[in-house]
């Protein structure tokens, strides 16, 4: 069923497996209907590009696949990172890959327990199943022979790119956080509606009462998310090939879910927040933090992060967006993005100058605050 592209990648074919490892009896799961709506939406882009499964062995000695998206990977300038959110997949970067893929190489992978990824079981502790996941990032970078690169993280994707910062420090040119969970260590949430919605959760997750709804679920999504949906309007006039994507990816065996739920406290934040982790990233390590004006995160937490090392990191309240800037706001999220990389290249290029990170910060934000005029 899978060729070899190398003797670790493996190339899925056009023809998805009638059975899939991840479908069980209990979910009403159709890997050939997921596969079916990520090539929709792949075939959208204008720029050539790969999808594979990238073999990886956990430290735990697990053997687990990552699926995987590749661009532009002749190219010699600082390859990007991208990690999706909770619920979401690799194609939820949709409006994101021709942009940034146009002078560097871009990946984006399925975390394990989410999309087309293994669902491998997880620790039953929150500081077991990150670092499963962390871990299972750095598996996938030695198998892709990625020495560094710019690592981008939305939501949750946001939390698990900051631990993995911590964990290998050494791999990450510069860390961009894109409206990211995991960070408030605050008890209280800024308003009722917040309080409430983690109130439910803690009852009954969204994603159990749509694996519920069996064969409903796709109507459901177009229904509840239908901002999400619509993000994607401009690329995807059949509002169903989303829905489907976002359901299939999460009617699975939910391993990734539950490790999800390990990490979080009923209030819905983290049971470990990052604010009390992040001042341990490394020192000259540049760090980018989006948050959109409208979001439901705690986006009181940017200044208190920038607060502590205001010369490397960079904190940015985006206008008209919530909590999916790169689909809300894509071309200048995009650009934000590509500015930092070139940021990267250009210092690679200059070598390690005195001021060489504050320089590089200051062009970064001249170059989006022009563009955020133009597009607002």
């Amino acid at each position: 069923m899978f060729a070899r592209m190398t003797t670790n990648i493996v190339v899925s074919s056009s023809s998805p497996d009638k059975m899939s490892p991840n479908t069980t009896e209990e979910f009403p799961y159709s890997e050939e209907k997921l596969v079916k709506a990520e090539m929709k939406m792949l075939s959208t882009l204008k720029t050539p590009h790969k999808t594979f499964y990238v073999p990886i062995k956990l430290p735990s000695g697990s053997n687990e696949k990552v699926w995987t998206i590749s661009f532009n990977t002749e190219s010699k300038n600082t390859p990007i990172v991208l990690i999706h959110g909770f619920a979401a997949g690799s194609c939820f970067w949709l409006l994101n890959f021709d942009a940034l893929a146009k002078n560097r190489p871009v990946y984006a992978l399925d975390i394990i327990g989410f999309g087309r990824s293994s669902r491998p079981e997880f620790e039953e502790n929150g500081i077991g199943a990150e670092k499963q996941i962390v871990d299972s990032i750095e598996e996938w970078r030695k198998e892709m022979n990625l020495e560094k690169f710019v690592l981008v993280g939305h939501s949750m994707g946001g939390y698990i790119c900051t631990a993995y910062t911590l964990d290998y420090p050494d791999r990450v040119e510069h860390l961009v956080l894109c409206d990211p969970w995991g960070f408030s260590d605050r008890k209280a949430y800024p308003n009722i509606q917040i309080k409430a919605l983690c109130y439910l959760y803690s009852k009954i997750s969204p994603l159990e009462f749509l694996r519920m709804l069996g064969k409903l679920g796709p109507w459901w999504i177009r229904q509840t998310c239908d901002d999400i949906v619509d993000n994607y309007s401009s690329v995807l006039e059949d509002r169903t090939i989303m829905s489907n994507y976002i359901y299939h990816c999460n009617a699975q065996n939910p391993t990734g879910e539950r490790a999800f739920t390990t990490m979080v406290k009923k209030i819905g934040r983290a049971r470990n927040p990052m604010i009390r982790r992040v001042n341990k990233l490394r020192e000259d390590l540049p760090v980018t933090i989006l948050y959109g004006k409208n979001t439901w995160m705690d986006k009181e937490m940017g200044k208190r992060i920038q607060d502590m090392r205001p010369n490397t990191i960079d904190v940015r309240y985006i206008d008209n967006a919530g909590h999916h800037i790169y689909s809300e706001r894509a071309e200048l999220f995009n650009e934000i993005v590509n500015n930092v990389s070139d940021s990267v290249d250009q210092k690679k290029n200059k070598g390690n100058v005195p001021n060489g990170i504050a320089n590089g910060m200051k062009s970064v934000n001249e170059n989006v605050d022009n563009l955020s005029e133009t597009l607002n």
